[in-house]
């Protein structure tokens, strides 16, 4: 199978040297790998252009900077910029986060689980992080996501979830809408990934009320978004983000932002929750 694998990177100069020598290491090696540079303003340029000269199977693009770098939106124009150069002759499309190091087995198990089962949609492993010298699961990993640093899809379900959103929030509707299509999202423990740099510590003061926004452009309904508010704070060891993330829900309300999802499709992604939710209590 042909894996393709797209990158997006801002000022990730002290990460990037380890995310690709991971890569170009692994005992399955990535068929094309795409680095998007949006517009760094480190030494990432520098480091892109060692590896492009070194690896054939390396390349990178610059993006032109647009607005304040965030979660969600910013991070998948950038993957989209490089998705856009590369051919469809592929068969699993990749979209890693800069700061990463892989186990050197990781993409030629990714590709076995994917070949093992056909109606596997989205594969992925754990990312880890380094807590008093010792690497251990990130607590927002759960056994039923895939993080959105490590996101690899069969290109059958990437296209029929109609690729990733532009929005707050595509890291969830990527699985829910492969699950709405019938696809299985498989979770690898084996798989730690070593993610150097914790999610949310670039975050600015005006990303706070995007993940309530997202809830609501996600169709969860009030009662779910209270719900999975509460566990996210909680998972962050912030509580008082759940008022934020409540107050988001209730500014895209007012605001009537458009859905991520169709009536139909939120439907079965509510019945999805209540059940996944009912599981876990009984």
């Amino acid at each position: 199978m042909k894996v393709y694998i797209v990158i997006p990177a801002y000022n990730e100069a002290q990460f990037l040297s380890k995310t690709l020598q991971s890569l170009v290491d692994q005992t399955l090696k990535a068929h094309k790998i795409v680095v998007v540079n949006d517009r760094s303003t480190d030494d990432t340029e520098n480091i892109l252009k060692e590896f492009e000269d070194q690896y054939d199977n390396i390349s990178f693009i610059t993006t032109l900077k647009e607005g304040e770098h965030a979660p969600g939106s910013k991070v998948i124009k950038a993957f989209n910029s490089g998705l856009e150069t590369l051919d469809e002759d592929y068969n699993i499309i990749c979209k890693f986060d800069a700061d990463l190091i892989f186990p050197l087995n990781y993409i030629e198990t990714i590709v076995s689980h994917f070949q093992s089962d056909p109606q596997i949609g989205m594969a992925g492993g754990f990312c880890s992080i380094l807590s008093k010298d010792e690497w251990v699961v990130e607590n927002l990993t759960g056994k039923d996501h895939i993080r959105g640093a490590i996101k690899a899809y069969r290109k059958e379900c990437f296209k029929e979830i109609g690729k990733l959103k532009v929005a707050m929030g595509w890291d969830t509707v990527d699985e829910l809408l492969a699950q709405y299509h019938g696809w299985k999202i498989k979770t690898d423990t084996s798989l730690l990934v070593k993610h150097l740099k914790p999610t949310g510590t670039t975050y600015t003061s005006t990303s706070k009320y995007k993940q309530g926004k997202a809830f609501y452009r996600l169709r969860y309904g009030l009662p779910i978004t209270i719900i999975a508010s509460t566990k996210l704070a909680l998972l962050k060891k912030r509580p008082s983000l759940l008022l934020d993330y409540i107050a988001g829900y209730y500014k895209a309300k007012k605001e009537k932002q458009p859905f991520l999802v169709s009536e139909e499709e939120g439907r079965f992604i509510r019945n999805l929750r209540w059940k996944k939710m009912s599981e876990k209590l009984f």
